[in-house]
């Protein structure tokens, strides 16, 4: 009865696991014939039919069994399938699924998967729809490409180890597939990254043994699993008794490949040992290296006679200095220098410190190499197994002196114009040894650089601290890869005057790992002159001919107004690096022309005929040339004649030339009893942002206009520049300004929304109507370039150059680019009483009303009436709503200055009649107006500026003698870039 009991128990643990349906998985079904996968119902995996001629796997399914042959299939086929099977049969995608079926059949069953007359992958496809099967068929070419290439056989899995000495090794991985990768365990050893346990590849790799504290011998082993799923010659097969058999990979837990190997007995050496560890990584110039030993007994125990401790000298040799770490060896190289040396008496094992006896001579890497020499015992030799010395170049025995980076700097450029872009040049070294290195790289030292822009206009004086004025224009940083010369990132010069450079190191910010190997930061001196270039200020010459049309033997007279030169020039003579002011401005005038068509931009002034040459001081203010009998100017010959200004520059202001085309510079000299015909001569303003105003100038010539003419300026676009000009449709046009006589009309001011070319045409018409002169679309010098507003905010200003005293003074801003919301405008004025410009509180004399700025456009400070005689600075400032300072302009700029003086320049009364007329748009000045007629009809102020760029509304005509009064507004309101 027991035994029966036993067998009924026994037949119940035995029984098989129940048989479960297979069901159509993930695929395609057509006219009642499925492609794609089967799922089981056995263990959740997907699986696919191998008998393409049976019936579906409806019935009890069991499985899965590992097989390692299918019919007539080869190993090849089988692992070819098994690999297709594992990477793709899972597959939730019914086109990778319905490619893996498809697979199968053409391997499995390829007599009926041909056998219709066609390919079998044409004719099974169709099951899926037309849509998909280009796909499907994609996706089976890949799987076949990569089963051909990828699959194996036979996986294995191998492993050796092959030791060089007691301690370092390699462990070597055989595989095939050669890219089967797994994890490996080591026994009594680590990897060279101190792992034991790794992922590894096929392939050879380090290993470090690390036997136990005191034993005399050990192995190292090492382990590796390779999970294998898809490699082999195997399938997993469900059976569905007289059904379709249904294949899938063999099944991970069954692919798993793995090995194991064991190194022979190494046997380990027994003797006295010393680890050590510097006292400090760090160790200043001049200070002691210690180092702390630790002694250890690796054989036995320590010798004791006659109840004391065996005295052992350990001698510790001190290398260096070295550029970086040492390489870590059994010895030292030969040649290594040696800073000294010291011995420690050991009794025992324990801690002990070096004596301190070495100083720090320089800056570099310091290592220690302790020994024990066996021969060196005498008697107590016999009790040492062996001699011992410790590896060289051990991070622990190694001391590091910092180094100092220091750089010595040379400006690229001595002499710039505003926008150029400003770069220095450093070479770079350490001043106490050598530049220390880490993994083979000179460590890398942040130098920053700044270039202040000096205040005033005289070169700076050379000093430990930053000038309070400067105002930095940018900081640059250059990495310094060792020692060498660098070139600095450029920085932008937006205004003219001196720009120095002042480099520096700060430790702080340095990458956090460097700093240690810094001794100190480091600073140069500001104003250095080989660190300092001159941004030569421009030089602006406005000017106006009295009168276009000068009779034979009559005179010619013009009036020149000078802009732009710093206040004191030519006072300064030069400081034996900078050159002195040339005080000197010429004015030629060239003529007689045949035809004013030769006066164009690109005239050469080498061999033009000469009237009369004249010279002024290269200082501003207003010129009169021709009032006097000394600089008369006196056209004996017909002809057209041009005045000419130029200047040679200097080291603080640039070279400048006035144009020969420009029409406002022109006088005509008619023949005798010669009419000369009406003509227009135009000339544009050249280039302006989008929404600033532009205007077109015109001069009209002619004997006899006749009357009742009027002339009217249009503007078309803008346009793109590459189709060429365009004139069909104006967007501004003027109104009809009356001409009376030759001279000089303006078109007034008009602006646009959008960048591109703005097209001029002037037409000259009689009192009819009739068109007596136009101009061509295109023409030269007719073309205003529109761009838009630039990214960065800029922001140029001009002030009053000159009051009287009682008389008010301001300042204009003219803001371009981008205006963050929030932006607020600031004018002060500085009072100067020396020659060095200083713009402090002390210094303060005048602070503005807060403007709120609402974009680019030009802004005007409160009047001001100075109270004393002298020289003012004013300085804009552009703050964010946070109060943080976007711009700040330059204390001293040449065109930031306004002299108050006792009495008003009085220019002399010419003695000759007439002023060229020239009309346009204008602002109406009620106030002064009588003065500016008076002024102009009698010849004391013919300051006729040309500024065509400066804001404003004008439109319409306008009386000749308000023109006047405009022109010489204009004088003072022109803009510069700070």
């Amino acid at each position: 009865m027991l035994l029966a009991l036993f067998l009924l128990t026994g037949s119940f643990a035995l029984s098989t696991q129940p048989a479960h349906a297979a069901s159509e998985g993930v695929g395609y079904w057509s006219d009642g014939a499925f492609l794609g996968a089967y799922n089981t119902g056995v263990d959740g995996r997907q699986a696919y039919c191998a008998d393409l001629h049976a019936d579906p796997p409806y019935g009890n399914t069991a499985g899965p069994e590992r097989i390692t042959s299918l019919d007539s299939l080869s190993r090849q086929q089988l692992a070819e399938m098994n690999y297709v099977l594992d990477r793709w049969g899972q597959s939730g995608d019914a086109n990778v699924t319905a490619a893996v079926a498809l697979y199968v059949w053409s391997v499995a069953s390829p007599g009926m998967y041909n056998s219709h007359g066609m390919s079998g992958d044409d004719y099974y496809v169709a099951r899926a729809p037309a849509s998909e099967r280009g796909t499907i068929l994609a996706n089976l070419s890949t799987m076949r490409q990569e089963a051909a290439v990828n699959a194996v056989t036979d996986p294995s899995l191998s492993l050796a180890l092959d030791m060089t000495d007691q301690y370092n090794g390699t462990l070597t991985v055989t595989a095939h597939p050669a890219s089967l990768t797994g994890s490996a365990s080591l026994t009594n050893a680590v990897f060279t990254d101190g792992a034991s346990t790794r992922n590894l590849a096929v392939g050879t790799h380090p290993i470090i043994g690390t036997p136990a504290d005191g034993m005399p011998s050990y192995k190292i082993g090492a382990s590796m699993n390779i999970a294998a799923a898809g490699y082999g010659a195997a399938l997993d097969l469900y059976a569905t008794p007289g059904q379709q058999r249904l294949i899938a990979a063999v099944a991970g837990s069954s692919t798993g490949l793995s090995a194991s190997v064991e190194s022979p007995m190494i046997d380990l050496d027994f003797q006295p040992e010393i680890t050590t560890q510097v006292a400090s990584r760090y160790v200043t110039e001049g200070d002691a290296f210690v180092d702390w030993l630790t002694v250890t007994v690796s054989k036995g125990t320590w010798i004791h006679l006659d109840g004391k401790p065996i005295e052992v000298t350990a001698t510790g040799a001190l290398y260096g200095p070295f550029d970086e770490q040492p390489t870590e060896a059994d010895t030292p190289p030969a040649g290594a220098p040696v800073v000294g040396t010291e011995t420690v008496t050991l009794t025992g094992a324990g801690s002990y410190t070096s004596p301190g006896t070495i100083t720090a001579p320089e800056s570099g890497f310091y290592t220690w190499v302790w020994a024990i020499d066996k021969d060196a015992h005498g008697e107590h030799a016999k009790y040492l197994t062996d001699s011992f010395t410790d590896r060289y170049g051990q991070v622990a025995e190694t001391a590091v002196v910092p180094f100092q980076p220091v750089a010595v700097s040379e400006a690229d450029q001595r002499l710039a114009v505003p926008g150029d872009a400003l770069i220095d040049n450093i070479t770079v070294s350490s001043s106490n040894g050598v530049w220390l290195k880490k993994a083979g790289a000179p460590i890398p030292v942040v130098f920053e650089g700044t270039a202040y822009q000096v205040p005033g206009t005289l070169p700076p004086a050379q000093n430990a601290s930053i000038d309070s004025n400067a105002v930095p224009l940018g900081t640059v940083t250059i990495t310094a890869d060792g020692p060498g010369i660098y070139t600095s990132p450029p920085v932008i010069a937006p205004t003219g005057g001196f720009v120095t450079w002042v480099w520096e190191v700060k430790k702080s910010s340095q990458p956090e790992w460097v700093r240690d190997y810094l001794a100190a930061g480091w600073t140069d001196e500001y104003g250095i002159s080989v660190e300092t270039t001159s941004v030569r200020w421009p030089v602006t010459v406005t000017s106006l001919v009295r009168e276009y049309n000068v009779h034979p033997g009559g005179r010619a007279f013009d009036v020149i107004t000078v802009t732009g030169f710093p206040a004191n020039h030519g006072d300064f003579t030069g400081d034996g690096y900078w050159g002195a002011d040339v005080d000197e401005l010429h004015h030629t005038v060239y003529g007689p022309f045949a035809s004013d068509a030769e006066l164009t931009d690109d005239l050469d002034l080498t061999g033009a005929p000469v009237l009369t040459a004249l010279t002024t001081p290269a200082r501003n203010g207003v010129y009169k040339l021709g009032y006097t009998d000394e600089d008369k100017i006196v056209p004996t010959e017909p002809g057209f004649y041009v005045f000419v200004t130029t200047f040679t520059g200097d080291d603080r202001v640039q070279p400048y030339a006035s144009s020969p085309a420009d029409v406002l510079e022109r006088f005509y000299v008619p023949p005798t009893n010669t009419e000369v015909p009406v003509s227009v001569v135009t000339q544009a303003t050249p280039e302006a942002f989008v929404g600033e105003p532009f205007s077109d100038t015109a001069l009209v010539q002619g004997t006899k206009i006749p009357d009742g003419s009027y002339l009217v300026f249009r503007a078309y676009g803008p346009h793109p520049a590459d189709p060429g000009a365009v004139c069909e449709s104006p967007f501004y046009e003027s109104e009809e300004i009356p001409i009376t006589q030759a001279g000089v009309y303006r078109s007034g001011t008009t602006t646009v929304t959008e960048p591109g070319n703005v097209y001029w045409v002037e037409s000259l018409y009689n009192a009819d109507g009739e068109i007596i002169a136009e101009g061509v679309c295109g023409a030269p010098g007719e073309t205003t370039v529109v761009k838009e507003q630039p990214e960065e905010l800029i922001v140029k200003t001009n002030a009053v150059a000159t009051v009287q005293l009682g008389d008010p003074a301001h300042d204009v801003a003219t803001v371009t680019g981008t205006v963050p919301d929030g932006a607020r405008l600031i004018f002060e004025a500085y009072r100067q009483d020396s020659d060095t410009a200083t713009c402090t509180s002390e210094d303060l004399v005048f602070t503005s009303t807060t403007i709120d700025l609402d974009g680019p456009g030009e802004y005007r400070s409160d009047e001001v009436i100075f109270e004393t005689v002298g020289i003012y600075y004013w300085v804009e400032t552009v703050t964010d709503e946070d109060g943080t300072i976007l711009h700040r302009g330059v204390c001293g700029a040449p065109d930031e200055t306004t002299t108050v003086t006792d009495t008003p320049d009085e220019p002399g009364t010419p003695g000759t009649p007439g002023e060229l007329a020239h009309t346009g748009g204008g602002d109406w000045w009620p106030l002064g107006l009588a003065g500016g007629l008076i002024a102009a009809v009698t010849g004391g102020v013919l300051l006729f500026g040309r500024r065509l760029a400066i804001a404003r509304d004008r439109a319409g005509y306008v009386r000749e003698e308000d023109e006047a009064f405009e022109e010489f507004k204009a004088q003072f309101e022109g803009a510069k870039e700070d």
